[in-house]
């Protein structure tokens, strides 16, 4: 059991480091660690954990604690919750200062806007390893498709679109 929150501890600490742009960009290093490296779940468990992290309300990376908890119960929802937000939110608190005390210098905005296009990558590869999790099912690619292209384009609450998205793929595949 120890050896276990220790490989938690050490997963979530990097992917905590590496989330540039937020959480869900480290989706597909996520899924590869805890699918394709350690087989604590299935692609498809990743997935629906995934679903049920985006419907309950708080933070977007609710999929945290749920990973810790289905691996390792109340100890690996601790440690892996502490492990992911933990050191972002320090260096997020010292990149912070140092943005605000830097906020007159050319360099800053050279620096945000290489950023963007990074962070848009990172979102694309989340959106298709989620996809690609659906098992092939070219309804449910069909369902992710629309509903990423309707969040996209509009203003709508992605609550209600995750709605709209299961509906549609329980009205054409029935309950999995």
């Amino acid at each position: 059991m120890v050896s276990v929150l220790v490989a938690l501890f050490l997963i979530f600490t990097e992917l905590s480091l590496l989330a540039f742009g937020g959480g869900n960009t480290i989706l597909p290093e996520m899924q590869r660690h805890v699918v394709d490296i350690q087989h604590w779940m299935t692609a498809r468990e990743f997935s629906m954990l995934f679903a049920l992290a985006q419907a309950a309300p708080g933070p977007n990376m609710m999929i945290v604690p749920l990973i810790g908890w289905h691996v390792a119960g109340w100890s690996g929802l601790l440690v892996a919750s502490v492990a992911k937000f933990g050191p972002s939110s320090f260096v997020t608190a010292l990149a912070m200062g140092l943005w605000h005390r830097f906020k007159d210098r050319p360099w800053r905005r050279v620096v945000q806007a290489g950023l963007v296009p990074m962070t848009v990558g990172l979102v694309s590869a989340s959106a298709f390893l989620i996809a690609e999790a659906s098992g092939g099912e070219w309804v449910l690619i069909a369902v992710t498709l629309a509903v990423a292209a309707v969040t996209y384009r509009t203003r709508l609450h992605p609550l209600w679109a995750l709605a709209a998205g299961a509906l549609a793929g329980w009205a054409a595949l029935g309950p999995i």
